[in-house]
C-alpha cells in the first residue's frame, strides 16, 4: 500500500458523515507505518478504543470504513478465537467483534454488519510474520504468504461488499 495522508484517509470513508470523518482519531504513528507490508490500514481510535477504522484500496480508489469494536473479548468453546479476515488465531482478547454501519439508507436506518477481526487490525503484519499472536497464532497451512494475502483480500472485499450492499 502506498503511504496515505491524513486527507486521503479522511475523504475515503463511505459509512460515516464528513463531520465524523473529520473528527476521528488517526494513528499517532501514521508516518511510520510499514506501508510496504500493509494491504489495508487498520487502527483503533487512540481517544476512543471502542472505535476502529479500516482503509483499503479497492477498484483503484480508497475505501474507509468506520467500525465499532467490542469492549469485551470473544469467548467461544475454547480460550482461542480466529480472525475472519486473516484466519490468525489469538488467545483471549486478541479477536474482537467489529461492526460497521451500512452505507446509504440502510445505514441511516441503523443497519450494521459485523465480523470477528484481529482486535488490533494488524492482519497484514500477522500474515507476513512481522507480528506474532500471543499464543498459537498460525495455523499449519501449505499456502504461501502471497496466497494467504490473496485470501485475506477476498475476505476483506466480501466484508466491504456487505457494508455497501
Amino acid at each position: 500500500m502506498e503511504p496515505l495522508t491524513e486527507r486521503d484517509i479522511r475523504t475515503s470513508f463511505v459509512n460515516c458523515s464528513k463531520g465524523e470523518a473529520k473528527r476521528l482519531g488517526l494513528p499517532r504513528d501514521l508516518a511510520d507505518q510499514p506501508w510496504d507490508d500493509l494491504d489495508f490500514l487498520g487502527w483503533r481510535d487512540p481517544g476512543a478504543p471502542e472505535r476502529a477504522y479500516l482503509v483499503a484500496e479497492r477498484d483503484g480508489r480508497l475505501v474507509g470504513i468506520a467500525l465499532r469494536g467490542s469492549s469485551g473479548t470473544f469467548r467461544g468453546f475454547t480460550s482461542r478465537s480466529m480472525c475472519s479476515l486473516c484466519l490468525t488465531t489469538h488467545s483471549s482478547g486478541g479477536v474482537a467483534l467489529m461492526t460497521a454501519r451500512r452505507t446509504g439508507e440502510a445505514g441511516r436506518q441503523g443497519n450494521t454488519v459485523g465480523q470477528y477481526f484481529c482486535a488490533d487490525l494488524a492482519c497484514p503484519l500477522y500474515l507476513r510474520g512481522k507480528k506474532q499472536a500471543a499464543v498459537g497464532g498460525d495455523l499449519e497451512e501449505s499456502l504461501t504468504v502471497a496466497e494467504k494475502i490473496a485470501r485475506t483480500r477476498v475476505n476483506l472485499d466480501a466484508f466491504l461488499d456487505k457494508v455497501s450492499a
